[in-house]
């Protein structure tokens, strides 16, 4: 007989199933996310595991109400995919009968993955933003080539996700991988 509501325990594995069959296109980056977190960040709570492994899935699911990156730096656009992102995740955890208090938790974490804000947003915030910068950045390299966004604007992605960490100490980790991505992306000698 299975229980009312599933313990946190169990979903780990489902929502690392759910992004890899469903964002096929960024999969690594939010696996990747839950890997630095349980680096910098070990003993997360379930919440906090679940928030930064789930953090962008809007993107895997395109619709009319899908914000649009236009490749600055718009606030605007953050809180619109953040907060998208919280309701699809939201929707998916209710659909494995989590209990609602984790539901709010992750909710209230997804809703700031961008800016941090507290310990544990900050957290996923920092695990983000590393995860961007060690596995994300052949991807925007490729947006370079394809000149899907301007130079100018990678490189300004790429700083942007080194200096939003709010830990010092992370951004002592994170400062080595903005040399090498900045580097990488003057070595293609695009303009």
């Amino acid at each position: 007989m299975l229980p009312d509501s599933l313990t946190s325990q169990t979903l780990i594995p489902q929502a690392t199933a759910w992004v890899l069959d469903n964002y096929k296109h960024n999969s690594l980056h939010m696996v990747n996310s839950l890997e630095w977190l349980d680096r910098i960040a070990p003993g997360s709570v379930e919440a906090t595991r679940l928030a930064v492994l789930t953090h962008d899935m809007e993107r895997a699911f395109p619709g009319p109400d899908q914000p649009v990156w236009n490749g600055d730096e718009d606030h605007d656009y953050y809180v619109a995919h953040s907060n998208r992102s919280a309701r699809i995740v939201g929707d998916w955890l209710r659909g494995q009968a989590a209990e609602e208090a984790l539901v709010r938790d992750v909710d209230a974490l997804i809703r700031v993955h961008e800016f941090g804000g507290w310990p544990e947003a900050d957290a996923v915030q920092a695990a983000d933003s590393l995860s961007f910068l060690d596995v994300n950045i052949d991807l925007f390299l490729d947006y370079a080539r394809t000149r899907r966004y301007r130079v100018d604007q990678i490189r300004a992605k790429f700083v942007y996700s080194h200096t939003r960490i709010r830990i010092p100490a992370l951004q002592e980790i994170s400062g080595p991988m903005l040399e090498v991505a900045v580097a990488r992306l003057d070595a293609l000698g695009i303009r």
